[in-house]
């Protein structure tokens, strides 16, 4: 049977993990406001508004969540690792939610103890938090920024992670087979990604049964699209959305992925609608080039500055250093762009366990944008390719 969410017991490690660190650095409680920190340390998942929310983590005692009413009946359905639920009725209310937050606090024991913290403002939400910041509530607490804590324990993903990856590779390679099917002139980018992802979610969903429960909010459980990089607009990395249909010629840069416990792989590729002419052969070839240069590159103990180089140093060859826009890849994992990140002003080293991205690009005013996107696991030996999707030029060539 798949492997389809987190265990308690990977979920317990983990807090148990943070308690070890709070004790070594003689930190009382960890104080997060980010809603995929909940979502790691807890199972909790939950649909982050304006409304102000926190989740925490005491040396001794029970996790707490401190958050808007509306959460209250939620949590126990998703996580019994929460055993204090502390609320207030709405934001901004007549009694400001950082008030309820100090109180809830006090109450706990920790007005007068050292609290580290994700965010010194001790609230955040989607519109910008608005309010006094938590240390003046609390001014006999020492509030210490913390975030590296959790930030440093998602860079290495567990086998119980990599496994659900893995899983998500399946069905972001079905949802793309689709896509790729349902290619042709004269139809929408948007119509095709809807067709595509709807039928890959449907057989997603049969396949994995009662228990696969989607983490993330407002999207297919598995996903295949163009973002808007259709013919000239394929020129634009984030390009969001195009006027027109396709038609025969354009190139296409896709994306595909899936949703299996909140993880996700990254597939991206460069299709072409009918034969490809010299010019988009050429600049599929050095992008191709480019991307197993990476691939050639990435392994434990590399700089990721270093792989962010060897495929600049492709590109700079060919003479198409000018039309690259980004760097070569990011980490991925519960978040779709997450560290590391593969770049030149970046001087870490890659580690066994970490998931990136490999997508080194270039990009054409009005021709068009040439882009694979592959996720890859450092391994001790090396790495191992977790997409699969077809790469080369015949297989992505599209007939009209």
């Amino acid at each position: 049977m798949a492997k389809i969410s987190i265990s308690e017991e990977e979920l317990k490690e983990r807090i148990k993990h943070v308690r070890e660190i709070l004790v070594k650095r003689e930190i009382d409680a960890l104080y997060l406001t980010k809603g995929i920190s909940f979502f790691y340390l807890t199972g909790f998942s939950h649909i982050a508004t304006e409304r102000p929310a926190a989740l925490v983590i005491p040396v001794d005692g029970e996790i707490t969540f401190m958050g808007p009413l509306l959460e209250v009946d939620h949590i126990p359905l998703k996580t019994q690792l929460i055993g204090d639920i502390r609320t207030y009725f709405d934001y901004p209310g007549k009694k400001h939610p950082i008030d309820y937050f100090a109180d809830f606090l006090k109450d706990m024991g920790l007005a007068n103890r050292q609290i580290g913290t994700d965010n010194m403002a001790g609230a955040a939400g989607i519109w910008g938090y608005r309010g006094p910041p938590i240390n003046e509530k609390l001014p006999k607490a020492k509030f210490v920024l913390a975030r590296d804590i959790i930030e440093k324990m998602r860079l290495i993903k567990s086998e119980e992670e990599i496994g659900l990856v893995r899983e998500s590779a399946k069905w972001a390679n079905l949802a793309h087979s689709l896509l790729q099917e349902y290619t042709a002139s004269d139809l929408f980018d948007l119509e095709i990604a809807a067709v595509a992802s709807h039928e890959a979610s449907i057989i997603m969903k049969k396949t994995l049964g009662l228990n696969y429960v989607p983490q993330r909010w407002g999207r297919y459980p598995a996903s295949a699209g163009f973002r808007g990089q259709v013919g000239e607009m394929s020129a634009i990395p984030h390009s969001i959305a195009v006027q027109r249909p396709m038609k025969n010629g354009d190139v296409l840069v896709t994306g595909a992925g899936a949703d299996v416990d909140g993880y996700s792989c990254e597939l991206e590729r460069t299709m072409i609608l009918g034969k490809p002419t010299e010019k988009q052969e050429k600049y599929f070839k050095v992008m191709l080039q480019a991307q197993d240069e990476a691939f050639g590159t990435l392994k434990p103990g590399v700089k990721c500055s270093t792989v962010d180089k060897a495929t600049a140093r492709v590109f700079k060859k060919a003479g198409f250093h000018k039309l690259m826009r980004h760097h070569t890849g990011h980490g991925l994992g519960l978040e779709g762009h997450e560290p590391p990140w593969l770049d030149i002003g970046n001087d870490a080293t890659l580690k066994p366990g970490m998931i990136i991205s490999c997508e080194p690009g270039i990009y054409e005013p009005s021709f068009g944008g040439f882009r694979h996107s592959d996720t890859v696991l450092i391994t001790k030996d090396g790495t191992e390719m977790i997409t699969y999707y077809p790469r080369d030029l015949e297989s992505l060539s599209i007939p009209t």
